[in-house]
C-alpha cells in the first residue's frame, strides 16, 4: 500500500511545473513582501528538485516515501528560514542535512535493535547455562554479574523477551 501512495505522489508531481532560478527569485521577493501564495508556489515548484535529491538516498535503509517526507519537510522549513543568498544552494544544503540525519537516525535505531537482539540471545544462553549449574533459575543479579551488565539492562532484555512471547501467543 505504501508503494501505491508513493506512485500516486510521483504521478501528481508530473503535473507540477518546476521553478527555475528566476521564478524562485521572483517568488522569494513576493514572499518577502507578504504574498502568501508565493510561499505555496515556491514549495510546490521545488518538489521535483527535492525528489531528485531523495534518489541519492534510496537504498540506505529508509523507505523512499519516508525519505520524500523528510525532504519535503526540509523544503518547507527552508522556505520559512531563507533570508538571503542563493536559494538553490540553501535548499540543497537543508534537504541533504535532513536526509543525512534521517539515515543516521535509522542507522542508530537499527544498531540499537541489533544490540538488544544480541543481548536477548545471550541472556537466553547464559540463563540456561546458569540454571544447569545452579539447579534453579538464576536471579537477575546473578545474570547481570555473569553477563557484565546492570540489573536494569538484564530486566530490559527480559522484558523484550516477554513482550515478544506475548505477541506470538496472541
Amino acid at each position: 500500500m505504501r508503494e501505491d501512495i508513493f506512485q500516486m505522489y510521483l504521478g501528481e508531481l508530473s503535473g507540477i511545473k518546476s521553478c527555475d532560478e528566476e521564478e524562485n527569485n521572483r517568488l522569494l521577493s513576493a514572499l518577502a513582501s507578504g504574498d502568501p501564495g508565493a510561499r505555496d508556489r515556491l514549495i510546490e515548484g521545488n518538489l521535483k528538485t527535492v525528489l531528485e535529491m531523495v534518489r541519492d538516498y534510496v537504498g540506505r535503509g529508509i523507505p523512499a516515501g519516508d525519505l520524500v517526507q523528510e525532504a519535503n519537510m526540509a523544503l518547507v522549513v527552508a522556505v520559512g528560514e531563507y533570508e538571503d543568498g542563493g536559494f538553490g544552494a540553501f535548499l540543497r544544503r537543508r534537504v541533504r542535512e535532513a536526509l543525512e540525519a534521517a539515515v543516521e537516525r535509522q542507522s542508530l535505531e537499527q544498531r540499537a535493535a541489533e544490540k538488544m537482539a544480541d543481548r536477548v540471545n545471550r541472556l537466553k544462553d547464559v540463563s540456561a547455562q546458569m540454571a544447569g549449574e545452579l539447579g534453579r533459575e538464576a536471579t537477575v543479579e546473578e545474570l547481570a554479574e555473569r553477563m557484565g551488565l546492570t540489573g536494569q539492562e538484564v530486566r530490559d532484555a527480559m522484558k523484550v523477551t516477554l513482550d515478544a512471547m506475548s505477541v506470538v501467543e496472541r
